[in-house]
């Protein structure tokens, strides 16, 4: 009687061990950056009844993460610019071949004629 009952346990662990794993895989691997924002509506009605609504709106951040050795592309960059007085920053001089650009809140050194980034500078930009 024992050995039924440690045989039926063991085989009812094997059997949902294959879904825990893939449940945790499903939710490690998810949006790591998000932001959610909630909100209230309250609304009274002529009748004197109130309506409260809540919603939730989840909003992917589109901040872009560059490093070095990768392809600069403009359309994933927020607040695009060419950083021509790189000195006020406390950038080094670019050099030849090279220019700093603006993206959000970094400055991000790239190649000019193969886009190549090589260097980032995070939080340069106040």
């Amino acid at each position: 009687m024992f050995k039924k009952i440690i045989m039926a346990l063991t085989t009812s662990t094997l059997l949902v061990s294959p879904i825990l794993t893939t449940q945790a895989q499903a939710q490690s691997h998810g949006p790591q950056h998000r932001q959610e924002v909630s909100r209230t509506v309250v609304r009274e009605k002529p009748n004197g009844r109130t309506v409260v609504k809540k919603q939730t709106v989840v909003r992917k951040d589109t901040h872009r993460r560059w490093a070095k050795g990768q392809r600069f592309d403009r359309r994933y960059a927020t607040n695009y610019r060419v950083i021509n007085n790189y000195r006020d920053y406390r950038l080094s001089a670019p050099p030849r071949g090279y220019h700093w650009v603006r993206s959000g809140n970094d400055a991000v050194l790239i190649a000019v004629t193969s886009g190549i980034i090589g260097a980032v500078v995070g939080s340069a930009i106040r």
